[in-house]
């Protein structure tokens, strides 16, 4: 592969004010923002009633391409994975990591989906368990309406395994195959191909020197839109969890002022640890994120129903896996409102955030092979979601079993988890340490993603001035705080419609980006390789 061409890109870099910007992709991109901002807020109803449209239009007309996309993103990554290309090691045969397995997970699963894990731990089971997908609604302990996966009249067990597999499956497979996707084609191309870590490098074999002109310029200004508003997207859900549950422990209220409190202290989090950098910032507050994490599902599985959650690990597992083809399913479905509700929508938000996770997780990963990269990035986060699943969501459900007037069931989704910890011993500190990891998972989000921004409007440049990672973290601040203060609900459906319409065309260009990978590969596989 000829990459001679590889750092024209830095040719048109501005350098001034001690700034180190690739111009068009920084000035078109923030501009765009700030626009779509200033409309938002000048315009809401008439923005709200577009996006009320938008979201449902794009998931409605499009389900059949996320899905079928999705699938493809799964079996390319498990082909890459048992196939010779899965010698290849990124940075060449005599590269080394530079992270430690414990700390490379850590970075990895903060990154991908710590606060959605929060948020939606236990309220997506629930959801699902009400549902059709669920088949049960216990109103009077039977089901009312009907399941597509085959649960029959009153079998709550049957409901619940359903449920569950549900809940996996758009936590599972699926959406870490669409980060490993985008990981490992920055990855390859950055370390063994000498090409910058942006997003335009994946398409040099499709695009060669095109890629440094408009056309990789467009991909660039994609990849910064799908990464704002995927981020600002999750953002909002952790705002409106955290704020829930400082306002049920303290009464803190959970209006505009606490919402500009909160983001500004979150935001100044981030920026601290931006400034301290990747190892000594987000490392240590992802390692810590994840052993508070792991303490309190320890917690809720030893002081909870035990056996009852070790049960639900083994039979939601298998669910998720015979029912795994029926989910996946991107034809001939009649559960319209789980395919294109949830599973478009949730497709959509993790090809979205997939750019920012994409180029963090190959930031981190130089040294692996490409079977061990699969491996890691997509079947021990799957198991663990089984897991963290099983335990919050199976707990949540098993509440509703024995009590069908159960709080859970029926609060609000930000507030499902510390009503469920209500029942547990040291509910209150259970509460401190949802909010904590809630917190942390936002501040762990904020600056990794002012990371991959700053990078991508850099040219791809790893190294460049601390203040530019201080304007985005503080640009992606601003932006949560004038939308959500001002637009309210309105401005997080306007977010979600905004991370679906840009979900949509780089849905293409992942799957134009397999293609580029597999070429990639297959050339740098001709060599003799160390599997070490």
């Amino acid at each position: 592969m000829n990459t001679k061409n590889t750092y024209k890109i830095g040719q048109d870099n501005i350098n001034a004010l001690g700034l180190d910007i690739h111009n068009p992709v920084f000035v078109v991109s923030g501009m765009s923002i700030i626009i779509f901002i200033i409309i938002t807020l000048l315009f809401q109803q008439q923005v709200t009633s577009f996006f009320v449209w938008l979201r449902p239009a794009i998931t409605n007309t499009f389900d059949w391409l996320f899905l079928s996309a999705a699938n493809i993103f799964v079996i390319f990554a498990m082909f890459l994975a048992i196939s010779p290309l899965g010698k290849v090691r990124l940075g060449g045969m005599d590269a080394k990591p530079d992270y430690s397995y414990i700390s490379w997970f850590s970075l990895i699963f903060a990154a991908g989906m710590g606060i959605g894990l929060m948020f939606f731990g236990v309220s997506e089971p629930i959801s699902h368990f009400n549902s059709s997908m669920g088949g049960i609604v216990l109103t009077e302990g039977v089901r009312t309406d009907w399941a597509p996966l085959g649960a029959a009249v009153g079998d709550v067990n049957a409901a619940k395994n359903l449920a569950m597999a549900a809940t996996i499956f758009h936590w599972g497979l699926h959406p870490w195959a669409i980060y490993a996707v985008v990981a490992l084609a920055l990855a390859f191309f950055t370390y063994n191909k000498g090409l910058p870590l942006t997003l335009r490098s994946a398409f040099y074999p499709l695009l060669g020197d095109k890629v440094w002109g408009w056309a990789g310029h467009i991909i660039d200004v994609v990849a910064v839109f799908a990464t704002l508003f995927g981020l600002a997207t999750s953002l909002g859900f952790g705002t409106t969890q955290a704020l829930a549950g400082f306002n049920s422990l303290y009464g803190w209220g959970s209006g505009s002022l606490a919402i500009f409190i909160f983001i500004t202290v979150i935001t100044l989090m981030a920026i601290i640890s931006v400034v301290r950098g990747l190892d000594n910032g987000i490392k240590t507050l992802s390692e810590i994120n994840i052993g508070l994490a792991v303490l309190l599902m320890f917690f809720i599985l030893v002081t909870g129903p035990t056996a009852d959650i070790v049960s639900t690990i083994f039979s939601g597992g298998a669910a998720y896996i015979q029912n795994l083809i029926p989910l996946s399913m991107p034809f001939g479905r009649e559960d319209a409102n789980f395919s294109q509700g949830w599973t478009a929508f949730y497709w959509a938000w993790w090809v979205s955030w997939s750019p920012f996770v994409g180029m963090f997780i190959a930031r981190i990963s130089k040294g692996r092979t490409v079977r061990e990269f699969i491996m890691s990035v997509i079947l021990i986060p799957t198991i663990f979601s089984i897991i963290w699943m099983s335990v919050f969501g199976g707990t949540a459900i098993s509440q509703v079993i024995a009590n069908a007037a159960a709080p859970v069931a029926s609060v609000a989704q930000e507030l499902k988890l510390f009503v469920m910890v209500e029942n547990f011993p040291i509910a209150g500190l259970l509460s401190v340490v949802g909010i904590t990891l809630v917190v942390v998972f936002f501040v762990t989000s904020s600056d990794s993603g002012s990371l991959v921004i700053d990078t991508i409007t850099a040219g791809g440049k790893e190294d460049v001035p601390v203040q530019q990672r201080i304007f985005w973290c503080s640009f992606e601040g601003l932006v949560a705080i004038t939308l959500l203060m001002v637009g309210g609900n309105s401005a997080l459906t306007a977010l979600q419609a905004m991370t679906v319409s840009t979900g949509l065309p780089f849905t293409i260009i992942l799957l134009a980006m397999c293609y580029s990978i597999y070429k990639g590969l297959n050339e740098e596989s001709k060599k003799k390789y160390s599997t070490y």
